[in-house]
């Protein structure tokens, strides 16, 4: 390959202006030419060794056998093979060596140079034993959690059993001891995340990151402080309605559980392990899906996701989805776990496309097979010849979980609904109480992402929390942001943030999904006002080929793009938490005339 010789300037510079623009024209189609090997080559190899590894990840994932050491080996060395190649010092030094030049450039050349600089920073070849330890490290962390087996009054549970107790359980007792038996794996789990701290921490510090934390967020162009300030901001326009939400459901559980109102909500009252979405607190008489699903097969849940996709001009899903995933709860008698956390997979960056869950027929993995085909389609839409490979990604980490919430939200509206045959079109619902129990999912989870969760990895990754405050912090964070405590003492022998997966290994970037919460409201408003004309409360997007033309301009460029100029073409705005406020608006009288006369606990400004 040509390298570019900086002398080559100054000769040229002497001759005339003619000539001069001739060789500097000359020079720039041999540098984009000279990166566009590069490129090419990089890529070649870049995808081979992404496959392996998601293979690798794949089979750890699905199949775990207690004592078999043979995924971790297979995970190791796939992902040492690609952290190697995607760290080489000489990758990076002729990365760095081009984008001097990059204003000579084609844009899409320099996004691609700027995405390997960043995925080099994750595995940089001069800390290369630092790297292979934090593999190491990461995969013990998985095995450790998913492989954990949780056990009430003896008895093994899956996390789903754990799940249903909470959501619908009026025992406190088996309440408490089914969360208390959640957080179980945290002890397990705190020593190694002190561990990943430190090996996340000083890997990116070789390539000039102050901390892990700061190096997730500058994916989106953003300081750690832009990025803190910009979810501080989210929760602090959401807060006088979260409070509103907070006091009504510290009355109505006292009610339900015959008990005293508390200040703070107990952690086991509410139907999430971590209070991150309370929706189960409210049925919509006339909206009873669970009901409507009881007679379906998972595998009709599967397959309704997928019609809905093709009715507003999506393609079917290749066979290899259905062949290569899994979907569905294991066997009771499985020598073997998986990981039940649902999950969406590009494995080749290319069409070998899967999922990862556990199906079951109810409403909330209606809602959720909606959500994780919303990941699959966006990696068919920009799979195509105008996004390399490198930029087959999100236009920004949010925009891939908005998508999904998007289609989600979309799934549980009633027209929708009754266009399925799932709800009676003629039933009259409490609009009221729908639009109350929306907001407990979408607006109590905001407090949780934007605050709880991102404050935490802050002050683990960028504050250096010594890992004997671990637990004081997360709770601490969590009366502030959720008014939420433990239903006791929860000391320094636990790490009960480390029950939750992200924390272990979707580290440092749990803001994604409180700015994709912002951005499907967004494209909510925008598809709904302006593309159906329709009340966004009550919305039908199936059989709509508009819908489907809309979201396929915005999937379609992947990466390949800048997200806020994306944002800007799209529905006309900058990030905005207005349409979100918006929409639950009607909600605030009806929450304040309910709370006359209770006692409120948040204060009425963060």
């Amino acid at each position: 390959m040509k390298k570019l010789i900086a002398l080559s300037i100054v000769l040229f510079s002497m001759v005339s202006c003619k000539e001069d623009t001739s060789k500097t024209s000359n020079n720039s189609a041999e540098l984009k030419a000279e990166v566009q090997a590069f490129l090419d080559d990089y890529t070649n190899t870049f995808v081979k060794l992404y496959y392996d590894s998601a293979l690798a990840e794949w089979d750890a994932n699905t199949r775990i056998v207690a004592g078999d050491t043979t995924n971790a080996y297979n995970v190791q060395k796939a992902n040492e093979a690609f952290a190697k190649f995607t760290g080489s010092t000489e990758n990076i030094e002729k990365t760095r060596k081009f984008l001097e030049n990059k204003d000579a450039l084609d844009i899409v050349q320099v996004r691609q140079l700027n995405t390997i600089l960043y995925a080099a920073a994750n595995n940089p070849e001069t800390v290369s034993d630092l790297v292979s330890e934090r593999i190491a490290a990461e995969n013990a962390q998985n095995e450790t959690l998913f492989g954990f087996d949780f056990k009430v009054d003896g008895k093994s549970v899956t996390t789903g059993d754990i799940d249903k107790v909470l959501r619908e359980s009026n025992d406190l007792n088996e309440r408490l001891a089914n969360w208390k038996t959640s957080k179980a794996v945290g002890k397990d789990l705190k020593d190694g995340l002190e561990n990943l701290r430190s090996l996340r921490n000083k890997t990116v510090q070789a390539l000039g990151y102050d901390d892990y934390f700061t190096y997730q967020v500058s994916d989106y162009g953003m300081s750690r402080q832009e990025m803190r300030d910009e979810m501080n901001k989210m929760v602090k326009e959401v807060w006088p309605l979260y409070r509103e939400l907070h006091t009504w459901a510290r009355y109505e559980l006292a009610k339900k559980f015959n008990a005293e109102v508390p200040q703070y909500l107990p952690a086991h009252w509410l139907p999430n392990r971590w209070g991150q979405d309370w929706s189960a607190l409210v049925n919509v008489e006339g909206l009873d899906i669970d009901a409507a699903l009881a007679d379906k097969e998972p595998e009709w849940i599967v397959k309704e996701g997928e019609n809905f996709y093709k009715s507003i001009g999506f393609d079917p899903l290749p066979a290899s989805f259905y062949e290569k995933s899994s979907m569905y709860p294991l066997p009771a008698d499985a020598p073997y776990k998986k990981n039940n956390h649902a999950s969406a997979w590009h494995m080749d960056l290319e069409n070998d496309l899967r999922c990862l869950m556990s199906v079951e027929a109810t409403a909330d993995y209606y809602e959720t097979i909606h959500h994780e085909l919303g990941h699959i389609y966006y990696y068919q839409a920009y799979t195509n010849p105008d996004v390399p490979p490198l930029l087959r990604g999100g236009a920004n980490r949010g925009y891939h979980e908005a998508i999904g919430s998007l289609l989600g939200l979309a799934a549980m509206q009633k027209p929708f609904l009754a266009e399925k045959g799932l709800v009676d079109a003629n039933v009259e619902i409490d609009e009221t109480q729908n639009l109350l129990k929306e907001a407990l999912n979408y607006v109590v989870f905001l407090p949780f992402s934007a605050g709880v969760m991102t404050e935490f990895e802050n002050a683990v990754y960028a504050e250096n929390l010594p890992k004997d405050e671990f637990n004081k912090k997360w709770w601490e964070l969590a009366q502030k942001y959720q008014g939420m405590v433990p239903p006791s003492e929860r000391g320094e022998e636990f790490c009960d943030a480390a029950s939750k997966t992200h924390i272990n290994n979707d580290a440092a970037q749990y803001y994604d999904y409180a700015v994709s919460y912002i951005l499907l409201f967004q494209f909510h408003d925008h598809i709904s006002k302006n593309i159906l004309k329709q009340d966004p409360h009550a919305t039908n997007y199936y059989g709509s080929k508009p819908v489907g033309d809309f979201l396929k301009e915005v999937l379609k460029s992947g990466a390949n793009n800048d997200w806020r100029e994306l944002l800007k073409e799209s529905v006309g705005s900058e990030m905005s938490a207005k349409p979100m406020l918006d929409y639950f608006a009607p909600l605030m009288d009806y929450l304040k005339e309910q709370n006359k006369g209770r006692t409120y606990t948040l204060p009425e400004s963060l």
